[in-house]
């Protein structure tokens, strides 16, 4: 099986793009080259690297692509840093009807 990343991108406006790609370092060549001029990262160019993750394959790296894009900041933010207790925390349902937040009458 072909390896995989799944990658988060510092946008020049500060904001994050979530991706993946069987090529991380081509992958950042095209967004900074701006290969798709109607891409989202073409208008926020230069990119960083913020995070990625290898995977034994591109379904892995997909699944979590879609996942992480799912993420607040906060959230994305966590992980990069590598914060996995805060990153738990946050992954905890905040919605008043959550069996956690639920107060007994």
């Amino acid at each position: 099986m072909k390896k995989a990343w799944v990658y988060i991108l510092k946008c020049s406006d500060s904001s994050y793009y979530v991706g993946y790609t069987t090529n991380l370092i081509t992958r950042l060549e095209q967004h900074n080259s701006g290969h798709n001029h109607k891409s989202y990262t073409a208008s926020r160019r230069p990119v960083s690297l913020f995070y990625s993750h290898e995977f034994n394959s591109a379904k892995e790296a997909k699944a979590a692509e879609k996942q992480f894009k799912g993420w607040s900041r906060a959230k994305k933010e966590a992980l990069a840093r590598g914060d996995f207790e805060l990153l738990h925390v946050l992954a905890e349902c905040q919605n008043a009807s959550h069996f956690k937040n639920w107060k007994k009458g």
